[in-house]
């Protein structure tokens, strides 16, 4: 029996589990995939919007504004790479000169701090290659980068280090309610909690619909990405945007925080809470917008291409509700990874205005050790702890220089890597150039060995994605 069942562990879901972690409580997530982030918190644009955008006096502003605030402390506490570089909002023309000036307000009245209208010869001292058609900008100061499933891996992770449980291949098929507990249940197990929190990403609708009558729904919205080689990554220090539309933020050029350069989403609504394909239409899109605004893009540069879906709520808003010991956090689209610090502490607050008990966990550590420290690390401490533990000697991946010692931690620290891209999440092997072409046999020889499994056994991304048929020759024996 449990104190808290949270179903669903994406960033929310992560940050909710490790908020609650501070208390002597017994709680379990409950994943339906093979890890955690594999919903949108894996495939978005890893902004920490300042929180100009949302409208002021809705939730999405609120909790925006202080999410945004938030993140900074939480991010060193979890190890994880952010960057307060900045965003900034194109203006192409007069009417985007308004938009502007409209964001700026609005900026104000949700308490933004650090934003500046700027003119072209003012956007140009900030960025050099912005497009020839810009005519000014909104710089937003406080605007930042993330990496949002290292926040979502390592938030779970210190959950799980203080007491939490996570149990993957969860997919939640039923919910009953019982005489002061819920009876929760897959195909395969079944959990009992006093309560119960609704982090689904873009499920929450349907299992909402498990326990109350509501109208409230979610459809995904499609975007579309491009990364760019890390030589492209300095094209711009800042997030920079154009002016939003209904659909959202538009195409954005951002650096990401390990110095590659981000083009995208596209915003096409869709039916399938699945297809995250790309499109030849969407790639268009991506160049086109994305050209226009920085100038030097060469798109013989891109890497890889993905897409992401965001739950987009048919209340324009976050529907953040509680009842019955029951915490519903649905709708949560963009600005959702700003907002999930101070979205997660407001579940933890309404759980206990409910009735769970607040008793302190004074074993409770909020810090939890960087997944890249040894890049860190100086010359003498790397080779002293390479003598200790020869693993870290070894490079596997040589696109970004990952040692077999990073990549037996991934798969031995919480929460544990159980498949390649669950790996490539947690060290960025296979995040290269080559884009795991070298470094994927070993990795999965290490994943055999030291999680048991045979060879032909090791999945790309769980269930129904493996990769090899049948051994050919020797592999790693050193792990």
């Amino acid at each position: 029996m449990y104190d808290v069942a949270i179903i669903g562990a994406g960033v929310i879901g992560a940050l909710t589990a490790r908020e609650l972690s501070r208390y002597n409580l017994k709680c379990v997530v409950l994943e339906k995939e093979n890890d955690v982030a594999m919903g949108t918190s894996k495939a978005n644009s890893a902004i920490v919007h300042a929180g100009f955008d949302a409208k002021e006096g809705s939730k999405k502003a609120y909790f925006n504004v202080k999410g945004s605030e938030m993140m900074e402390k939480v991010a060193s506490e979890l190890g994880v790479k952010y960057i307060r570089n900045g965003s900034l909002v194109l203006a192409f023309d007069d009417d985007d000169m308004k938009t502007v000036e409209e964001l700026y307000g609005r900026g104000v009245k949700n308490g933004v701090k650090g934003l500046f209208i700027l003119s072209r010869e003012e956007l140009l001292k900030v960025e050099p290659n912005i497009g020839d058609d810009a005519v000014g900008a909104l710089h937003a100061t406080t605007g930042a980068i993330i990496c949002p499933y290292g926040l979502a891996i390592a938030a779970m992770g210190n959950a799980m280090d203080n007491g939490c449980e996570l149990k993957t291949n969860f997919p939640v098929k039923n919910i009953e309610k019982g005489e002061g507990k819920y009876i929760l249940s897959s195909e395969n197990e079944t959990v009992e909690a006093t309560f119960v929190v609704n982090a689904a990403g873009l499920f929450a609708d349907e299992i909402n619909k498990k326990l109350e009558d509501s109208d409230f729904s979610t459809h995904p919205r499609k975007g579309e990405y491009f990364v760019m080689d890390k030589a492209q990554g300095s094209l711009v220090k800042s997030t920079v945007f154009v002016t939003p539309s209904a659909k959202g933020k538009g195409i954005l050029v951002s650096p990401t925080v390990d110095g590659n350069l981000l083009l995208g989403p596209t915003a096409d609504d869709i039916e399938d809470k699945t297809d995250i394909e790309t499109t030849d239409e969407g790639a268009a899109k991506i160049r086109s917008q994305a050209m226009r605004s920085v100038k030097g893009i060469d798109m013989r540069k891109v890497i890889t291409s993905f897409a992401g879906l965001r739950a987009v709520g048919n209340t324009g808003d976050f529907e953040i509700t509680a009842k019955d010991n029951y915490v519903a956090a649905m709708g949560i689209e963009s600005p959702g990874l700003s907002a999930s610090p101070a979205i997660a502490e407001h579940i933890a607050e309404l759980l206990f205005n409910m009735g769970l008990k607040k008793e302190e966990n004074k074993n409770f550590n909020p810090v939890r050790r960087p997944m890249d420290f040894f890049k860190t690390l100086s010359k003498e401490e790397k080779n002293a702890l390479i003598k200790e533990r020869p693993s870290y000697g070894r490079i596997v991946c040589r696109c970004e220089e990952i040692t077999e010692g990073e990549i037996i931690d991934a798969l031995t620290l919480n929460p544990r890597a159980k498949d390649l891209d669950g790996v490539k999440r947690r060290t960025r092997s296979g995040m290269g150039r080559c884009q795991g072409g070298f470094c994927s046999p070993s990795v999965t020889e290490l994943i055999a060995k030291i999680s048991g499994v045979a060879y032909e056994d090791v999945t790309k991304t769980g269930e129904g994605s493996g990769i090899n048929f049948e051994r050919t020759k020797g592999g790693v024996k050193n792990a």
